[in-house]
């Protein structure tokens, strides 16, 4: 017990002691004072850039994988320093060429409101417009370049590929040595001296299963990792899916115990969020990779050796009869559902309907039915118990590595703390980088900075005069009077003036709705055209410094 909580004391240190020699890139990353910020960041990158290729290719061997194991394992690594290098000559010519006028001082993290996102609140205001996709776009994935991943999706996705790389060789080179060994043990037992000589011709048969185990490791290591790969993929487009739901108030896809978020448990979700995305794809992996090879292996002993020592003919009269029997069993449960539409449902109501009504007709007869195939759906039901628990095993297995979804069945959602997870973590984005409310906030604090900016300012005094005369009223009642003209059912939304008797209250009520219906044809029949994008003004916030 002592041992394990030094070793877990040993590796906590260790973590912060990496934290602690690669937190000045972060820093230098993040500082105001770009120019300064790209030179040390420069030359502390090139510096560990230095050290971890004099480290690689003076010692590029190891004692796990043998030759160039230092290169296979640290060559992303050293990728990595190459990015940051760029990454930071970037900002040097940038910062240069600001000091010099030749670009505009553009700070991207001082702007309240960024680029993309008002792109998206001016595409609101557009009517929508059907744009016929490609085969790329409706199956696999849609561009939308009003929609950005935040950095945190993209490092833990670069993450995940870098550690399922690392893995992926781990595997590869136990698999080599743990074959080697079964080879040699193999081949040992067939020297005559061996104990286990006798056994000769079993000898043969191992060698063959050791054979077929090697194909079906190495199939299996490629399918696994790149459905692993995929997944890594399609969380990123299953995560811009639901913020785009969230976006609009859609919340049905997620279960009802979790459409009203806890703060605190959220903000502790998105601190870990990257953290466990990464163990779970690895996990994710690991126990796909042995189903995999399980069921491969399965199907070489059922059907692969069969054929291959000639026995096919046995194999395909036992494939038959196990055909057969699904055959009839799906046949007996296809004539219940033939026989429950045709004499035990009532007509449709009308000939437009598509389906008959969930009525039952001729009772006495259905209970009869269901009294007869009672003891053949009690037999059916122990098989499909335990293809249930079959299929569980094995989509539970295969999606365990989807974080964004829950392997449990509804209702046991909150005992999937990775989900818990998920959602807590998309909850914070949504709150943080909703356009519309970033948009609403921008323009609330441009507008407040505009007023301080005009009552410190002594010359615009003779300008202020001409538009306090116009009544804050008045320009309240204008801008109601024409929200309400272009959405005319808030009529219906309308708080009424001092308290008033029931007959009243449904004479205004009415009153309302007939008039919310005149207006709300009124505007669909007039074809005014869609508004001009170019007209709406976001603007930036700046910094205003007295």
């Amino acid at each position: 017990m002592e041992d394990l909580e030094l070793s877990s004391l040993g590796l906590f240190i260790g973590a912060i002691e990496v934290g602690l020699s690669f937190y000045p890139i972060f820093a230098c990353l993040t500082t105001k004072n770009r120019l300064f910020g790209s030179v040390t960041g420069f030359l502390y990158t090139l510096t560990w850039f230095i050290i971890a290729t004099i480290d690689i290719v003076s010692c590029p061997d190891g004692d796990f994988i043998g030759s160039y194991e230092n290169l296979i394992f640290y060559w992303p690594c050293l990728l990595c320093f190459i990015f940051l290098l760029i990454r930071f000559a970037y900002l040097f010519i940038k910062s240069i060429r600001v000091i010099m006028g030749a670009e505009d001082v553009i700070d991207e993290e001082q702007c309240f409101l960024a680029q993309h996102q008002a792109e998206h609140v001016k595409r609101l205001f557009k009517k929508p417009v059907q744009v016929k996709k490609s085969w790329f776009g409706r199956k696999i994935y849609d561009w939308d370049p009003c929609f950005k991943f935040p950095s945190r999706m993209i490092g833990t996705t670069v993450l995940s590929l870098l550690c399922l790389y690392i893995i992926v060789t781990i595997e590869l080179r136990v698999f080599i040595d743990v074959l080697r060994l079964m080879n040699h043990l193999a081949e040992s037992a067939e020297q005559p001296e061996s104990i286990f000589y006798e056994f000769n011709q079993t000898m043969s048969t191992v060698k063959e299963y050791i054979s077929a185990f090697e194909g079906v490791f190495f199939f299996s290591a490629v399918l696994a990792s790149s459905i692993t790969v995929s997944y890594v993929f399609h969380i990123l487009i299953c995560y811009r899916n639901q913020m785009k739901w969230l976006w609009i108030g859609e919340k049905s896809f997620l279960p009802k115990k979790f459409q009203v978020p806890s703060p605190s448990q959220s903000v502790a979700a998105i601190a870990r969020y990257s953290s466990w995305q990464v163990a779970y794809l690895l996990w994710g992996y690991i126990i796909m990779h042995v189903l995999q090879t399980v069921l491969g292996m399965v199907f070489v002993h059922f059907f692969v050796f069969p054929i291959k020592h000639g026995q096919a003919l046995q194999l395909f009269k036992d494939l038959g009869l196990f055909i057969l029997t699904l055959g009839i069993v799906f046949a007996l449960m296809t004539l219940q559902v033939v026989l429950a539409h045709f004499f035990f449902l009532q007509k449709k109501i009308s000939c437009e309907d598509k389906q008959k009504p969930l009525a039952l007709n001729n009772r006495k007869a259905f209970h009869n039915f269901n009294y007869f195939f009672f003891f053949y759906n009690v037999i059916v039901g122990l098989s499909a118990c335990l293809l249930r628990l079959l299929w569980s095993v094995i989509l539970g297995s295969w999606l365990i590595a989807r974080i964004d979804s829950s392997i449990l069945q509804r209702g046991y959602e909150s005992a999937d703390t990775g989900y818990k997870t998920w959602i807590g973590m998309i909850y914070v984005d949504h709150y943080h980088t909703n356009p519309v409310l970033v948009s609403f906030c921008d323009i609330v604090l441009t507008l407040r900075a505009e007023k301080n900016a005009r009552e410190y300012s002594s010359n615009d005094v003779f300008a202020d005069s001409a538009a306090s005369n116009i009544s804050s009223k008045a320009r309240t009642r204008w801008l109601l009077y024409y929200t309400l003209l272009k959405n005319p059912r808030l009529i219906l939304h309308r708080k009424m003036k001092g308290p008033g008797d029931g007959e009243m209250t449904n004479a205004i009520i009415h009153t309302r709705t007939v008039q919310a219906t005149l207006m709300e044809a009124g505007v669909k029949n007039n074809l005014e055209l869609p508004v001009n994008a170019n007209c709406v003004e976001l603007r930036e916030r700046r910094s205003f410094e007295y």
